[in-house]
């Protein structure tokens, strides 16, 4: 049954044309930008909103002209990625291309000092009010910046799931973990495997708590945990072996590598004596020797939905401010069922 158009919203009205909200907000202004859309898919939308009878929130519309057309972009590292290896250039691809159709300029936030190792958003020379909101990028984000931003109502997203800040909700587009995680670990059981073991700090970044929550959910409260308390490869592996573990997950890959080198150096192969699972892709560039079995992170697709969000956020659209998007399995050539 039809909604009652007073009800209807940008987002409805996307849903209803199979097209993105940004589209629909640069059919419904009329903006230049519009012109970039596919007269088939312009037509779409306005069918569905003439259908429907849509009519737009004048307020909404009214907010629209007050805005600068222009969002910032802050990661908390010291640098922004220069090449397509970095870490963070698939997020800022998406963010770049969620920008454009949109019509908004992007102003990277450059002048923020490092303080103990990391940028504060918030410093006595910071301009963020020149952008009608921001997209934050980083590992680790301090609580008690994020809280000041929800507190003093400035629009921003994090790239990335954030817990509460002082028991506030914090707006994201995350990758979800736990339930990535918690797969590996099923397809590893479905092969055989019944010992299991998770090598990573587990902690710090909401990401690694995640890796670990879904690994615990899957493999058990009392599965073999061993983190930074065992920083040596070599070591990790002797508890590894020691807990009879035959499927190893990692959080980073570049601790995979090193586990594989140290196997090697006991004699073992991997998958053969050591399954070995990658939870997710390195944060820098990793010479691996094999191809790991795991999941890749939708970086792109998070940076996208990231503008996408805060767009609704700016324009009074937005209904979840929340979002884990599911990552992507990769088979690789690391994990085997068990020796019997």
């Amino acid at each position: 049954m039809p909604q009652a158009p007073g009800r209807l919203t940008q987002r409805d009205i996307a849903r209803l044309a199979g097209v993105s909200q940004t589209t629909v907000s640069l059919v419904l202004n009329n903006r230049p930008d519009a012109a970039r859309i596919a007269p088939e898919t312009r037509e779409r939308v306005l069918r569905v909103i003439r259908e429907t009878g849509y009519a737009a929130d004048p307020l909404a519309r009214r907010m629209l002209k007050q805005l600068n057309q222009i969002l910032g972009v802050f990661t908390y590292e010291p640098v922004f990625p220069s090449t397509s290896a970095d870490f963070y250039y698939p997020f800022l691809r998406g963010i770049e291309e969620s920008a454009e159709l949109s019509g908004c300029d992007l102003l990277l936030f450059t002048s923020a000092p490092v303080q103990d190792g990391i940028r504060r958003i918030f410093h006595e020379n910071n301009r963020l009010r020149v952008a009608d909101g921001c997209v934050l990028l980083g590992r680790a984000i301090p609580s008690e910046e994020l809280s000041r931003l929800v507190t003093e109502d400035y629009p921003f997203v994090c790239v990335g799931r954030r817990d509460d800040a002082d028991g506030l909700p914090v707006p994201y587009v995350g990758a979800d973990y736990v339930a990535a995680t918690a797969e590996q670990v099923d397809r590893a059981r479905e092969l055989g495997h019944e010992r299991f073991a998770f090598v990573g700090p587990g902690a710090g970044a909401e990401s690694s708590a995640d890796r670990l929550a879904g690994f615990r959910r899957a493999a058990g409260a009392d599965a073999l945990h061993v983190g930074v308390e065992v920083p040596e490869p070599a070591d990790r592996l002797e508890w590894i072996l020691a807990a009879g573990a035959t499927a190893v997950f990692v959080d980073f890959l570049a601790d995979a590598v090193e586990l594989t080198e140290a196997a090697a150096a006991r004699g073992l192969r991997i998958p053969d004596d050591l399954s070995v699972i990658a939870l997710g892709d390195p944060t820098t560039p990793v010479d691996a020797p094999l191809r790991y079995t795991g999941f890749t992170i939708p970086r792109q697709e998070m940076g996208r939905q990231a503008v996408e969000l805060l767009t609704e956020m700016l324009h009074g659209q937005a209904q979840v401010s929340q979002r884990l998007l599911a990552c992507r399995p990769v088979e690789g050539e690391t994990l085997a069922p068990p020796r019997r």
